[in-house]
């Protein structure tokens, strides 16, 4: 929270101190206040008061020139907040309460005209409204970006090739680019997902009042298109005690940082001596404090533990929703930590994972010699063999018998002599061999979506263009966002 030069806050009565003999007592006040963590709504708040000060003049509930001066008033309240010259005040509870204390303060009783058909029930699902909009497209923006480096070093890594794994242990050799591929298909499902869900976000519940409505000839189309919602809420009941958009929000990170999680794993896999497919940059990794020769892959190591404090953001605002009866609960107030937590933690891993993996080096003789160790041609050797007419069973078992065959004596497939092919495979001529080289069997591999270099290419061309369709998508959500005339 900003600590600048303190500013009179005004009156500190509460707003609902009519029905109270006694003053709040100071533990409440303290256990009670959520300023601390909700100040950095202020932006989204004033807007939202804005446009609502905008429709009540519009709609003849308020005077014009009223109007007006709230507007113009709650304009120079965010400037002093900018500035660090606003000091927000844990007595007045939250950030819509002081700004309304400091409002009332410049402008007098006008000021307390704002609140008119409103409350702090809708007030505050519009700000997180507001907030998570745009969190959403900032994390799409983050996501875009990792899928532009991931889709440059793929297409630069398009003649790299390595062993591909299953179980961890070497299974078939793939082309790097087909591997980084991989990772664009599920980040690009990630931000399909945010995507999505800015449209179950992007709803205005501004008029919903408390619980019930409101008694006043408001517009809640005209605030929506003030401040670029595409529609407004359809029961207001559910318009003040849904948080399904914050849950939503944080299970899409959740995969995310899974997804980031996974792939660090993986580099810092690869970055071990007993890898040594990829050198991380220096700038990315830090030493050790007793031990001079160490450079420790830390920032991947904490992004794959930051993963699991964003699930536990997750599981925290499932358990506080799941026993709340209709509508608002105070409860509801604790929704906060965990949403700002997972939104700070998504925007920082992505942005140091990307930068990592920009200028990251892959180690591609090093790759390359992999392959050429643990029989990664041993399925090509058994298609060969179901091609001249063995059933794939039967090829399976006579190929694992030589794989055996070259292990007792510290062969590989591609060394055998032709009498050792004659009586090993039966059929099969010595000369095919050459079918068994890692270039033949990654380019055998040209089924839809294989790691043949025809099929890598195409992939890589339709990744440009989508990732460019995505931008485009997102500065329109944007625009939209932000009406010229508001």
């Amino acid at each position: 929270m900003k600590k600048g030069k303190k500013a009179d806050s005004g009156t500190t009565a509460k707003p609902w101190s009519g029905r109270f003999r006694e003053e709040t007592a100071a533990e409440v006040e303290q256990f009670t206040e959520s300023v601390s963590l909700d100040h950095r709504l202020y932006r989204q708040d004033i807007r939202g008061s804005i446009a609502h000060a905008s429709m009540l003049a519009r709609r003849k509930i308020i005077p014009p020139r009223d109007s007006l001066r709230i507007q113009e008033a709650l304009r120079e309240i965010e400037a002093e907040i900018r500035s660090g010259e606003f000091c927000f005040s844990t007595s007045l509870e939250d950030v819509h309460m002081n700004i309304e204390s400091r409002l009332i303060e410049k402008v007098g009783a006008i000021g307390g005209k704002l609140h008119t058909a409103r409350s702090r029930n809708d007030q505050v699902a519009l700000d997180m409204r507001l907030y998570l909009r745009e969190a959403v497209d900032d994390t799409r923006d983050l996501l875009l970006h990792l899928l532009g480096v991931v889709q440059q070093r793929a297409a630069a890594s398009v003649e790299v090739i390595l062993p591909g794994f299953t179980h961890l242990q070497k299974a078939q050799p793939v082309r790097l680019a087909h591997h980084l591929l991989a990772y664009f298909e599920m980040f690009g499902r990630d931000e399909e997902r945010f995507r999505e869900l800015r449209r179950r976000v992007n709803v205005m519940p501004l008029g919903a009042g408390a619980l019930a409505g409101v008694g006043y000839p408001i517009d809640p189309d005209c605030v929506a298109g003030l401040l670029g919602f595409s529609r407004s809420a359809s029961n207001s009941m559910d318009a003040v005690s849904d948080r399904d958009f914050l849950i939503e929000f944080c299970f899409a990170a959740s995969l995310v940082l899974m997804h980031l999680s996974r792939w660090a794993e993986e580099l810092i896999l690869w970055a071990s001596p007993a890898f040594g497919f990829v050198d991380l940059p220096d700038a990315y990794c830090t030493g050790s404090s007793m031990m001079p020769q160490k450079k420790n892959p830390d920032v991947l190591e904490l992004i794959r533990g930051k993963a699991g404090g964003v699930f536990g953001d997750l599981q925290s605002l499932l358990v506080l929703m799941k026993g709340l009866p209709l509508t608002y609960n105070r409860d509801m107030q604790e929704d906060k930590r965990p949403l700002f937590h997972t939104v700070d933690t998504l925007k920082a891993c992505l942005t140091v994972f990307s930068q990592l993996l920009a200028s990251a080096v892959f180690q591609a003789e090093r790759m390359r010699s992999e392959t050429e160790q643990g029989f990664l041609n041993a399925t090509d050797l058994a298609d060969i063999l179901v091609r001249r007419g063995l059933p794939f069973r039967e090829a399976h078992r006579v190929v694992g018998e030589a794989v055996a065959y070259c292990l007792d004596r510290g062969k590989r497939l591609e060394d055998l002599q032709d009498r050792e092919w004659r009586t090993l495979c039966p059929g099969v001529e010595p000369g095919v061999k050459k079918l068994l080289r890692t270039e033949r069997v990654v380019e055998a591999r040209a089924s839809p979506g294989g790691t043949a270099r025809a099929e890598v290419r195409k992939r890589l061309a339709l990744a440009a263009e989508e990732l460019e369709n995505r931008k485009r998508a997102l500065r329109r959500d944007r625009r939209n966002a932000s009406p010229p005339d508001f």
